[in-house]
């Protein structure tokens, strides 16, 4: 079946990206698809760079331990899709940006698109890049029984090959095979493990055994009482840090808001967010579920993250390989984008305004190429040193980019909603965010380090955002060679994305109420 599933996606791969290969000879075609995605493939490809194999064994292992309470993350990310398609896409695509260091010059200046270049470079390559490969090759090597290392590197050069002819289009344009996969792998899980609990009346059966027997699963707000209160602190979920988190992930992060930029029209960009975002109503079926019924299921676990590969082993092995291919669509299919966004960054932002100016666009597709192919070897190479000491790598990942979340999220909402902020306001409020993160994190003086991590993004968040006032009031930048970033920026959505919004709003206000 895995076999199958990587014969099959390589070559759809190969034939999207000739299907008209004038689409990828120049900078756009290669890194935005031409700028000609349909809402399926952005919608598709938007789930499936965001889902991989540790978000799939991460989020089932906190279903066991914590409960329904964590897909919050899931749910939430419904809500933060419709503002990103409502208020910033209309900005980023009247603009017409490519990357989002590009867009901070549009309305900084050069300097905070070069530091920010680097440091996303930095991030995704030596964070984001082997923490995928890793935990990835971690999961596939629980399933398959296969060595480590040898699983870390397939995954790595079969992402970078299938990819590396036709950039994001390939990408894209495969996706909704990959989800798809994804999808209906999990509903399998699900389904087989509800089954088992129904034990012989059925998968509903097996649905209200689950919720009557550990009803201290089903709560979607935590008491102070909790013991996992510290990491999903009540109230502070639904108004507080999460939001911070989500926004700077879904709406400014070049790895995902990349698919949007290369949407056809800011309708169908639109399309496509709506269409995510039903996907993330239906994530927590697919992952959070499995490991709540691993709690009746397979009890004193060693580990919580040992619940979906559990749940997996319940399955017959024809379902077996459908699910084992479905969590090798998602390692690849987030490695593949990952990769992508690297290479554009670095050709982009940094490699055709610093180091080539004026190269031509098979140059700069050249480039791209092999960016992707330096950046995966070094994901590969420094996936073990950097992270094959940790016991919880995932946990460790989320809290470093956690430091650097509120500053991000502080430029881009200054740089879009407030004219007076400055270039040097927001190199402070980046640096603050970083600093204010680290006081928090080692600080001996326990009222500190003990502060929540949600608490803490938004604590960070709010001292992040009034340095940046102040530096930019202090020292106000000339509006000279600026241009207006809003000029003729319209924010009407039409009747259509409207209706859902408000649908999926109602299903969450619903789902909370529910399982409050």
């Amino acid at each position: 079946m895995v076999l199958a599933y990587a014969v099959f996606i390589f070559g759809l791969a190969q034939w999207v990206s000739r299907r008209r290969a004038d689409t990828v000879d120049d900078s756009t075609g290669y890194f935005l698809a031409g700028r000609t995605l349909p809402w399926w493939a952005i919608g598709a490809s938007l789930i499936a760079a965001n889902i991989s194999a540790e978000q799939i064994v991460g989020m089932a292992g906190s279903g066991y331990a914590i409960g329904l309470a964590i897909a919050s993350y899931e749910w939430m990310a419904a809500a933060t899709l419709l503002i990103v398609g409502k208020v910033f896409l209309p900005v980023f695509l009247k603009n017409q940006i490519t990357t989002m260091p590009e867009f901070l010059e549009a309305r900084f200046g050069p300097t905070i698109r070069t530091v920010m270049a680097g440091f996303w470079l930095v991030l995704y390559v030596f964070v984001n890049l082997t923490s995928i490969l890793w935990l990835g090759s971690i999961a596939v090597t629980k399933v398959a029984g296969i060595n480590q290392d040898l699983a870390l590197a397939m995954l790595g050069l079969f992402a970078l090959a299938y990819q590396l002819k036709g950039g994001l289009k390939a990408v894209a344009l495969t996706d909704i095979v990959q989800v798809a996969l994804l999808v209906a792998g999990g509903l399998v899980v699900s389904a087989i493990a509800l089954a088992h609990l129904g034990d012989g009346a059925g998968i509903t059966a097996g649905f209200v055994r689950l919720t009557r027997e550990t009803p201290e699963h089903f709560h979607m707000i935590l008491g102070p009482e909790s013991p996992h209160y510290k990491e999903l602190p009540g109230l502070g979920v639904l108004i507080g840090g999460l939001w911070i988190a989500n926004l700077s992930y879904w709406g400014f992060n070049q790895y995902i808001i990349q698919r949007t930029l290369a949407a056809r029209s800011l309708a169908e960009a639109q399309r496509g967010i709506v269409f995510a975002a039903v996907l993330k109503l239906l994530m927590p079926v697919i992952i959070v579920l499995p490991g709540i019924a691993a709690v009746l299921l397979a009890p004193g676990l060693a580990k919580p993250d040992e619940a979906y590969p559990t749940m997996m082993a319940l399955l017959p092995n024809g379902l077996l390989g459908l699910v084992f291919a479905a969590l090798t669509a998602a390692i690849v299919a987030s490695t593949a984008s990952k990769i992508n966004s690297i290479a554009t960054i670095f050709t982009i932002d940094l490699y055709a305004r610093k180091f080539s100016t004026g190269a031509s666009e098979r140059k700069l597709v050249k480039v791209g190429r092999i960016t992707a192919c330096i950046a995966t070897l070094i994901g590969i190479v420094a996936a073990r040193p950097l992270l094959g000491g940790l016991d919880q790598a995932f946990q460790y990942i989320q809290e470093f980019s956690g430091f650097v979340t509120p500053g991000i999220l502080v430029i881009f909402l200054t740089g879009l909603f407030w004219r007076r902020a400055t270039e040097a306001g927001a190199l402070v409020g980046a640096l603050a965010s970083v600093v204010f993160s680290a006081i928090f994190r080692f600080s001996p003086i326990a009222t500190l380090s003990e502060v929540p991590f949600m608490h803490r993004m938004s604590i960070v968040f709010v001292a992040s955002l009034a340095l940046t006032v102040i530096v930019s009031l202090l020292r106000p930048a000339s509006e000279t060679g600026r241009r207006d970033i809003m000029q003729d920026v319209s924010f009407a959505t039409s009747r259509g994305f409207n209706v859902a919004a408000a649908l999926i709003i109602a299903i969450l206000v619903a789902l909370y109420a529910i399982w409050w």
